[in-house]
């Protein structure tokens, strides 16, 4: 049964790429066709895509180590099976509380710097 869900998994895994590359190769060639250049409106520059990346993973690893503390806390080192289900709970928790913050710091860092090169 295992060799089964791998060949499955695999077989799919192929399927998807190929499909993806037919249909832009194919999207590619309409384009050619009707006189437009495929190349154009492709990967604009994304000046804060750094920024944001990095101020996500700080807001993540700060969630990490919140959680490690909140844990450590209400728990202690010894913990039942309920208490580490709840601790898995507070770890997704954090992670995603702390993340979202990056991504809004980010998001007002941005807005800060466009509205000055604006004027």
């Amino acid at each position: 049964m295992g060799e089964l869900v791998a060949i499955t998994l695999f077989l799919g895994a192929f399927t998807m790429v190929f499909g993806i590359r037919y249909l832009s190769n194919k999207e590619k060639m309409a384009m050619i066709e009707r006189g437009i250049n495929p190349g154009v409106g492709r990967s604009a520059p994304k000046p804060y895509l750094s920024l944001k990346f990095g101020l996500l993973l700080v807001g993540l690893g700060i969630g990490l180590l919140v959680a490690l503390a909140s844990v450590r806390n209400m728990f202690g080192s010894d913990m039942t099976h309920a208490e580490t289900s709840q601790a898995v709970a507070v770890y997704f928790g954090c992670l995603g509380i702390f993340g979202g913050l990056g991504l809004i710091v980010s998001f007002l860092i941005e807005k800060k710097a466009i509205e000055k090169d604006k004027f």
